[in-house]
């Protein structure tokens, strides 16, 4: 029955997840002009020096500024600051915050995070993380950035267009994945480090910058909602943005890199509705930090003393030059807290035919050779090469190699392991089993922390349940495959895993039509989206429930004791979901993706493996993904390579619709004409 009960009750709170949330203006000057001719190029991604981290000093004024802004509007807040590698330098609660934000799209959607009270402090951390790792030198995205590209129609409210460029993106830097890192707490560490609630599209988060250089994040948790604006053609003057905004004075991204300089399909993304000329505060002007409220611990996280950050592309950031393993790329990989390599090429577990280390060393090699190469999409300035990471893994999932171009944004790091995990295993004969095997899922409603009116303790209700194996069950009968998921008998890369993935089939055409993975329009939102949520929310509500835990509260479902705190007569409190624990299966250690990027390995006919692509544009990561492992194949000539054309699952027409494969971007290489790169291979 304890069993049981851990089990239960670690559904509940993954509640707090979270999927998106919102911007921020962060420029000294702001504007949203077209850059003009001449304008200066800045930083490309190398002028990273010994002074570019956040200090103890600069924390307190970001916070400071933040808490001015507040006071001078009557409202009270969260303020969390990270460094670029997600360690937590600082969380500051105002007092008087409320103890719990609302998650939810206000669309009736019931299940998933939808109606969820979640921790105020995770909130602002999760802000600060999206901020800080969808950010490089070449481009500085917001967590309102990440709201207009997470949703159902890019952009948001255009009907009949496709989803966002990152659907589902909200869904990584997960706290249970293996291959994000856990806080010291009294110290900083390599990254990079996991987020509470995954990337936010909440307004209220953006990325910090000294001298162009991008050195952490802001997030700020004020007003009672999680959620994001599913309305972009107009203007907000969100609480949590405009206090951000404050905290961002004289750490502000350069203006040519802001968001709202960049276009995706002839779209300019978003940065942020505030302005410094919307302050009530004058920009600048500090809070008296001791009396306003205090710098708070945040169990798992932090120990509530103010911290440097780390110097990106140094040891203790995690990040550095891959020296002689991936020659004249000017690569870098992952170490630990001992320096070593984290994922040194290695072997595949998955017996006769597996990659082997040199095989994996070389994929990764012809990826980055691609990426260099190739022009990136979401970046300043106009030419610059694609910065990317890049994950290969075996058909368990295990990880056979990692590398990464120079100033690639942190989050592709999780998530490309995520993308080529996805394709490795909905190309498997193993999937089908594998899902049958997972247990059911219960979502619940209800505070994450107490209320005023239950102030001791921590109270939920079950309000939907889904059984994993289900969407088995719609898969086949979705593409009349009575097999499907269970044969192997098709390549799927996560464009079209993707595709089948969407609230609307064929992807962004309104109809009562959903993808099999996906929740039925009525039932779906960002918080809410299908398989991808249901087959993390167990460990993420662990994980919530083992942060409560270390409140002292007790956690009761539908009025009944589930696990109580560390005090007498109280079961022993839940333990942190180890790492790789997000579904309970190795192959989907960190969970899955479902937007392009990736493409599954094969000897022949025998899949072997999949390569992940995540930075500069979906179109290059599919690019990158696809030819990187055609030029391996002809460079080593020991049968790897892509899925033979005939079983690549373009080949599938379903519901009317053929699935893609890869789409790779027209004039894709700096300083050539070169068209339909990917064709023919």
């Amino acid at each position: 029955m304890a069993h049981v009960r851990r089990a239960s009750l670690a559904l509940c709170i993954a509640a707090l997840v979270s999927a998106c949330s919102g911007g921020s203006n962060t420029g000294e000057t702001t504007g949203t002009a077209p850059p003009q001719p001449g304008e200066p190029q800045g930083c490309t991604g190398s002028c990273v020096n010994a002074n570019s981290f956040l200090t103890p000093g600069d924390v307190r004024k970001i916070v400071g500024q933040a808490v001015a802004e507040a006071s001078a509007r009557n409202a009270s807040g969260v303020i969390a600051v990270v460094d670029r590698v997600g360690n937590v330098l600082g969380v500051y609660r105002m007092n008087g915050t409320r103890v719990t934000v609302r998650v939810g799209t206000q669309r009736g959607v019931v299940g998933g995070l939808e109606g969820l009270g979640v921790p105020t402090e995770l909130a602002a951390i999760a802000k600060a993380i999206t901020g800080a790792y969808l950010s490089s030198e070449g481009n500085a995205f917001s967590t309102r950035t990440a709201n207009q590209i997470v949703q159902e129609h890019f952009n948001p409210g255009e009907f009949n267009a496709p989803s966002g460029p990152l659907f589902g993106v909200q869904f990584s830097q997960l706290s249970c994945s293996d291959l994000m890192l856990r806080s010291p707490l009294t110290s900083t560490g390599p990254g990079p480090h996991r987020s509470p609630l995954g990337l936010s599209a909440d307004p209220g988060g953006f990325p910090l910058y000294k001298d162009g250089v991008p050195v952490g994040g802001i997030g700020v948790s004020a007003d009672p909602d999680y959620g994001l604006d599913p309305t972009i053609s107009d203007l907000d003057q969100d609480l949590d943005e405009l206090i951000a905004t404050a905290g961002t004075f004289g750490f502000g991204a350069p203006l040519d890199r802001r968001g709202d300089r960049i276009t995706v399909d002839g779209k300019t993304f978003r940065f942020s509705d505030a302005q410094f000329s919307d302050l009530s505060a004058a920009p600048g002007a500090t809070g008296n930090l001791d009396t306003a409220g205090s710098f708070t611990a945040v169990p798992a996280y932090t120990d509530g003393v103010v911290k440097a950050g780390t110097v990106f592309g140094t040891p203790g950031s995690g990040y550095v030059p891959a020296g002689s393993l991936y020659p004249g790329r000017d690569a870098f990989v992952l170490v630990g807290a001992d320096g070593a390599n984290r994922f040194p090429p290695r072997a595949g577990t998955d017996g006769a035919g597996a990659i082997t280390a040199e095989e994996a060393r070389v994929v990764v090699d012809e990826a980055l050779a691609i990426a260099n190469a190739a022009r990136a999409q979401i970046r300043r300035p106009f030419g610059t090469q694609a910065r990317v990471s890049i994950n290969v893994v075996d058909t368990n999932g295990v990880i056979l190699a990692f590398g990464r171009t120079r100033d690639a944004p942190i989050f592709g790091t999780d998530v490309s392991l995520q993308k080529a995990r996805t394709a490795a295993f909905y190309s498997g004969a193993f999937a089908a089993a594998d899902l049958n095997s997972r247990p059911e899922v219960a979502y619940f409603a209800g505070a994450l922390l107490p209320s005023e009116a239950a102030p001791d303790r921590f109270n939920l209700t079950v309000v939907d349940r889904v059984q994993i194996s289900e969407y088995v069950t719609r898969v086949r009968e979705f593409t009349g495959n009575a097999s499907a998921l269970g044969d192997g008998a098709f390549a799927f890369s996560d464009r079209a895993g993707g595709n089948l993935s969407r609230p609307y089939y064929p992807d962004g055409i309104i109809s009562p039509q959903s993808g099999p993975f996906s929740r039925p329009f009525d039932q779906w939102s960002p918080f809410h989206d299908g398989i991808q949520l249901d087959l993390v929310y167990n460990q993420l509500a662990l994980h919530v429930a083992h942060y409560v835990n270390q409140l002292g509260l007790p956690i009761f479902l539908e009025g009944q004791l589930l696990v109580g705190a560390p005090r007498p007569g109280f079961p022993t409190p839940l333990a942190d979901p180890p790492p790789g624990s997000c579904t309970g299966l190795q192959r989907l250690a960190n969970g899955i993706q479902i937007f392009p990027g990736s493409v599954p390995i094969y000897r022949g006919n025998q899949l072997i493996g999949a390569i992940g692509v995540s930075g500069d544009g979906i179109d290059q990561d599919d690019m990158i993904s696809f030819l990187g492992v055609h030029n391996a194949g002809l460079r080593l000539n020991t049968g790897l390579g892509n899925a033979p054309r005939e079983i690549r699952a373009d080949q599938l027409v379903v519901r009317g619709a053929r699935l893609r494969y890869v789409q790779c971007p027209q004039s894709p290489f700096i300083g050539s004409d070169q068209q339909n790169v990917c064709e023919g291979k």
